[in-house]
């Protein structure tokens, strides 16, 4: 189905980034209906049509759905029973198969092995703590689920420590990661459509502080022949998970050129935010190009940038960046600035580019 201007898209979640997919929707002549848990979430700011409820009430998912021509997320850990619900009236573009892979760190590592593709030594751990497989040390144990932003995950020297660091995140399922040597994280995303057009997105490399993204810079300097494979990783991963929609793919490079898989997320993504100012398309009209069955466009960067992520009361500089030469700022309309809490960005684009 390829929807006509003036249809609804429906975006399940109210964060930033469904805040800014409304805009990119707005500018393409789309009406936006956001279903979000709260009042208080920013896209809700600059949408006219709102569904404000839990992903449990099916009433209110139900009269979602039927107001919608068709649905996608701002944010992976929508439930996937919420996603079938909708999905038995309206499409759902990336839908439950999808988020069945991308919730679980576990399913994820698994389906890059079987597409050949390299990652961190890997082990599922159960609830009280215990390895089954083999893992090389030191590793990080990870929650399979709901884990973000270096939440839910400890760092575990030696087996001796797992116990202790499986109590820590709560005795829940999670996932041993060898530690590797990697020399940078890169990113690229992948846009396909449902008639399987697949577009991907220059690389960019990302810098993180705490375990939270500090910095993207876009595009990456790489040899033509890592970005090549950056993005046929990408291709392939959209092509076996039959993506509709906008997939990230975090990568891993190590000292020798090697690219691991290291994390998947069926949406826009933070590191691509440089996007907005220095790309044609940005990341979010070319998820709601996917997502809507239109022509995807080939990303082509026009300029050289760099992202910064303004955390809690880095917002408090905004004025500085205003007058900052090349400086593009954007602010999401959050009221309290918590700390790691991510409150804008801002888009350095390179002078002369």
């Amino acid at each position: 189905m390829t929807l006509a201007p003036g249809a609804t898209l429906g975006i399940l979640g109210g964060g930033q980034l469904g805040r800014m997919l409304a805009h990119a929707a707005h500018r393409l002549g789309l009406r936006v209906h956001v279903f979000a848990e709260t009042p208080a979430e920013p896209a809700l700011a600059v949408t006219a049509t709102a569904t404000c409820a839990r992903f449990d009430d099916t009433a209110a998912l139900d009269a979602f759905a039927r107001a919608c021509d068709v649905v996608t997320l701002e944010f992976e850990n929508v439930p996937t029973a919420a996603l079938e619900r909708i999905a038995a009236a309206t499409p759902v573009r990336p839908g439950a198969g999808v988020l069945a892979v991308t919730q679980d760190r576990l399913a994820e590592k698994r389906l890059a092995r079987q597409l050949g593709l390299a990652t961190a030594p890997f082990a599922p751990v159960t609830p009280a703590g215990v390895v089954e497989g083999e893992v090389t040390w030191p590793a990080r144990l990870k929650t399979r689920r709901l884990g973000y932003d270096g939440k839910g995950q400890r760092r575990v020297a030696a087996a001796a420590e797992l116990a202790g660091a499986a109590a820590a995140l709560g005795r829940v399922p999670a996932i041993l990661e060898g530690e590797v040597a990697f020399a940078r994280e890169l990113s690229v995303l992948v846009a396909r459509t449902p008639g399987g057009d697949v577009e991907t997105f220059p690389l960019a490399e990302n810098r993180h502080a705490d375990g939270i993204l500090a910095e993207t810079v876009a595009p990456a300097a790489a040899p033509a022949a890592s970005a090549r494979a950056a993005g046929e990783i990408a291709i392939a991963l959209a092509e076996a998970l039959a993506l509709e929609g906008l997939l990230a793919v975090e990568l891993f490079e190590t000292p020798d050129g090697r690219l691991l898989v290291n994390e998947l997320a069926p949406r826009p993504h933070n590191s691509g935010h440089w996007t907005l100012d220095a790309c044609l398309p940005d990341q979010f009209e070319q998820a709601v190009r996917a997502v809507c069955g239109w022509p995807l466009a080939p990303p082509r960067a026009l300029a050289r940038a760099r992202m910064v992520n303004l955390l809690g009361d880095d917002v408090a500089g905004w004025a500085g960046w205003l007058a900052r030469p090349g400086a593009r700022l954007h602010l999401y309309g959050k009221a309290e600035a918590r700390a790691g809490r991510k409150m804008g960005h801002v888009t350095l684009v390179e002078a002369g580019s």
